[in-house]
């Protein structure tokens, strides 16, 4: 095993694109690239989008494209397809794929090492971005081209087990959709929300008051990303007095909350609470009246509203309480509510059991690419 430079044995590949006779139809912007994940699950047309002016660069299949933007979200993707992505995403390639294998250099790229090098040679503050020059210094181990061949093996294998539990996750909230609309979907009898559940801005607590510790969770939107929280919010980052929870909203377990300013966070980040918390003032919950509606159903219903045609545009898009309560639902029997929430329970524990094997198959990659 011997030492080397990331840029001696990779290359930061700038091949351009004349725009006005441009064979490629399709291009790569950096929020077509997903954190810590290989593939590229989006992409652009030419022939339909408005594309800037940066978007020069070609791209082949197998090139690593690395964006070179805030890159503590490890934005590593394997292109499987030719295109164009902009000047400030990388496209690199091994330079003698016998010294380096070609298919484990997007895993040393997501290793602890290279990520903490590059955020550590980043400039600029606002939106930090790293030079090649700066990462071609980065120095790691390079075992014998045998080594490689086999770690990749089993990095990718380990890699594609993962894909294939994610697809079942997706396949089972499919499925669990699908179920409510087959029993819901041709009920013509309606209510309006604020007909059986209270609708609920959120109150910030002074930031001098958010560091004095309590038992009291304080949700923030923030809190809506940690690891574990894709459907529930049952936990929180800090928790404040007592006294100073006064100054926020107390919401009981069963309410379901989202957040309510900023476009691009309205439609992903509504979560049902298993914990009594306080939350700030871009979150808004919506909390049963009585059990007439099940904190889970009512949970569904919010799931497929569409969020963006109750948003308000300005400089901070939001939504307003009154336009989420003249919103009208299904309010089907509890005993109907009840056989679909079951639905629901039995497919969150499948995925709770998908997410464990998920969570070790993560282990075992990291604990690869770390050593």
């Amino acid at each position: 095993m011997s030492k080397v430079r990331f840029g001696d044995v990779v290359k930061d590949v700038k091949l351009n694109v004349d725009r006005s006779n441009n064979p490629y139809e399709y291009y790569v912007a950096g929020d077509h690239m997903d954190s810590e994940d290989l593939n590229i699950r989006r992409r652009g047309r030419f022939s339909t989008d408005d594309v800037g002016p940066a978007f020069i660069r070609i791209f082949k299949r197998g090139q690593v494209l690395y964006g070179s933007r805030r890159t503590y979200l490890k934005k590593v993707a394997v292109a499987d397809f030719d295109g164009i992505c902009a000047n400030t995403t990388f496209v690199f390639e091994t330079k003698d794929p016998a010294v380096f294998d070609q298919r484990l250099l997007p895993f040393l790229m997501l290793s602890d090492g290279f990520t903490n090098w590059s955020v550590g040679h980043s400039k600029g503050s606002t939106n930090p971005y790293v030079l090649f020059s700066d990462l071609a210094e980065y120095e790691f181990e390079l075992p014998s081209i045998e080594e490689q061949r086999h770690l990749a093996e089993k990095l990718w294998a380990a890699y594609e087990v993962k894909q294939s539990y994610l697809k079942m996750i997706k396949a089972t909230r499919e499925m669990v959709q699908s179920q409510f609309i087959e029993m819901f979907g041709a009920t013509t009898t309606t209510v309006q929300i604020k007909d059986v559940c209270f609708v609920v801005s959120g109150k910030s607590i002074p930031t001098k008051l958010e560091d004095i510790q309590g038992n009291v969770p304080y949700i923030k939107v923030a809190d809506f990303n940690l690891p574990g929280n894709e459907k529930y919010i049952a936990s929180a980052q800090r928790y404040v007095a007592k006294e100073s929870s006064e100054y926020s909203k107390m919401i009981p377990v069963g309410s379901v909350v989202f957040a309510k300013n900023g476009a691009a966070s309205l439609s992903n980040k509504k979560r049902l609470t298993k914990i009594e918390c306080c939350i700030d003032m871009n979150t808004m919950a919506i909390i049963p009246r009585s059990s007439e509606i099940m904190p889970e159903f009512l949970f569904a219903i919010i799931q497929a509203m569409d969020i963006s045609a109750h948003v308000r545009q300005g400089a901070i898009p939001s939504i307003s309480p009154k336009s989420i309560e003249d919103y009208s639902i299904v309010l089907p029997s509890t005993e109907e509510q009840n056989k679909y929430v079951t639905i629901v329970q039995q497919a969150d524990k499948s995925e709770f059991e998908l997410r464990k094997s998920i969570d070790a198959i993560d282990a075992v990659i990291k604990s690869l690419i770390n050593s």
